[in-house]
């Protein structure tokens, strides 16, 4: 089995892969990395996922880099504009040449004695073993199952006589011109694929269980087209940045507080789009207030046009049972198809599905707390990216690829090996993620633990991370910093950390 060695190993050369190393070739320049992709081409979510209208449901200026600014025009990118974009952020960071494609790493064990972790990779067709060395490990997998997505057991589905076709899995020869379409879901997958689908099936017909908040948002942002022309292209992408932000920031804070007052305001928004004839209480209020669960967003009002046009319907109730020409409801209802999509969601997974030891221990995420949401409790030299369920997910990986560069030159500035989060036996914890989406409840298991206060807490708020995360103290109590084969903490460098927090604030 052959063996190398880098500085860092970042695993997926997805959004978050792109970014971590773009941020290593200008934070770090002298660190040497390597990108270990599972995949045949760089894209992660976005090179995975074929559907019809795939598209970013976050905004791009700040779904994409806060180093990078998205000039294309749209607000909300179709995920080849993404891909394209990722690529290109790749090239112009030189991060191409750092990547290892058709590598799946397998597992993982962090040695103390040597300060380096040991990654097996499988590589190849055949699955060939390798093993890589590093010293910090950067996990950028993102947080679901590659493989397949998630399929409830449906009664009679071996009886249906047309296509079954999970978004995950878009088979590129599928065709639904003048078919007949049923979407299964509510979530932001069914919510794209029916006006895209529309256009060409004969009709489409979303069946959910229940209802989804659905908000309508212009496509082209004004602000952010009039800044660019008045302004530098960084200087406008910065302004408009900024600009989304706070009001995503200010939005969810509202739906928070007052959420009797935000449902009345999007279920407003869906009547002016549909008219008072649709029936806006059974198929568009849900039962949980906003932000309980994500927003879907229809760019345009698209979803809501395909509606008004009589292209596609909407079928709200528990499902009996497949048939041979459908799906047949609770309430006797039965929805002829020739294709059924089942839009059910993701399979939460972490890390790749690789196996994580620590000392010859294997670690589970959900023994752990998240440190400052990107770290884990007990995992020496081990960063994970993990971005926002409340906005865009590059928000996060910004702030976190910032403070892991800050914190990989710390300790080699004061000959440090290796850092680990220790969390006090005696803390709280909550669920890590705030929301009660069925994808997440089913992954309560495997998911960290979240503290109840600083700086185990994960707060879910960018402008409070840009404190937590970009300007707080890498010496800070419990990040400990050590030297290969030390049982204890090293003692700290006083005369490096205002130099630090200066660098920190400078940024």
């Amino acid at each position: 089995m052959t063996e190398e060695h880098v500085d860092v190993i970042i695993i997926g050369a997805g959004v978050s892969g792109i970014g971590a190393a773009a941020h290593l070739k200008q934070r770090c320049p002298d660190v040497s990395y390597l990108i270990l992709e599972a995949r045949d081409d760089l894209g992660g979510t976005w090179d995975l996922f074929r559907y019809p209208g795939i598209r970013s449901d976050s905004d791009m200026y700040t779904f994409g880099y806060e180093f990078k600014p998205w000039v294309a025009g749209q607000t909300f990118a179709d995920g080849p504009s993404i891909k394209s974009y990722v690529r290109e952020t790749a090239r112009e960071y030189d991060a191409l040449s750092h990547i290892r494609f058709g590598h799946r790493m397998a597992a993982a064990n962090w040695d103390s004695e040597t300060a380096r972790w040991t990654i097996e990779v499988e590589r190849g067709e055949n699955g060939e073993r390798a093993r890589i060395t590093c010293g910090f490990l950067i996990s950028c997998t993102g947080y679901y199952n590659y493989a397949h997505g998630y399929l409830p057991e449906f009664e009679g589905a071996d009886a249906f006589q047309g296509d079954l076709v999970h978004p995950q899995h878009w088979p590129e020869d599928l065709d639904y011109a003048g078919k007949r379409v049923a979407i299964i879901g509510s979530g932001a997958t069914a919510v794209t694929l029916v006006p895209a689908m529309a256009k060409t099936a004969g009709h489409v017909t979303m069946v959910q269980r229940s209802p989804t908040y659905i908000a309508a948002r212009p496509q082209k942002d004004v602000i952010a087209n009039f800044m660019r022309r008045i302004l530098p292209k960084r200087a406008a992408y910065g302004v408009t940045r900024a600009k989304n932000v706070l009001l995503t920031i200010y939005f969810f804070t509202l739906a928070k507080r007052w959420p009797g007052f935000v449902k009345r305001m999007v279920l407003k928004g869906v009547r002016d789009e549909l008219g008072e004839d649709f029936d806006v209480e059974t198929h568009f209020t849900p039962s949980y207030n906003p932000w309980d669960q994500r927003f879907c967003l229809a760019p345009d009002g698209d979803f809501f046009a395909s509606l008004r046009d009589g292209e596609a319907s909407v079928v709200t109730g528990q499902i009996e049972r497949f048939t041979q020409i459908g799906v047949l409801m609770k309430s006797g209802e039965e929805v002829e198809a020739d294709i059924i999509i089942p839009a059910t969601g993701l399979e939460i997974q972490l890390l790749g599905g690789a196996r994580v030891s620590v000392d010859g221990r294997d670690v589970a995420p959900s023994e752990c707390l998240a440190y400052r949401g990107m770290m884990m409790s007990g995992i020496p030299n081990f960063v994970i990216a993990f971005g926002y369920t409340n906005a865009s997910w590059t928000l996060k990986i910004d702030l976190t690829f910032r403070r892991t560069c800050r914190l990989i030159n710390y300790m080699q500035a004061n000959g440090y090996d290796y850092c680990v989060a220790e969390a006090p036996a005696d803390l709280e914890t909550d669920a890590f993620m705030n929301l009660n989406s069925g994808y997440i409840q089913r992954a309560e298991a495997i998911l960290p633990k979240n503290g109840v206060r600083p700086p185990w807490r994960n707060y879910q708020n960018y402008i409070r991370d840009k404190i937590s995360i970009g300007f707080a103290p890498l010496e800070d109590g419990v990040l400990a910093f050590r030297h290969a084969g030390a049982q204890e903490a090293a003692p700290a460098s006083p005369q490096e950390e205002p130099d630090t927090l200066a660098a920190s604030a400078a940024e």
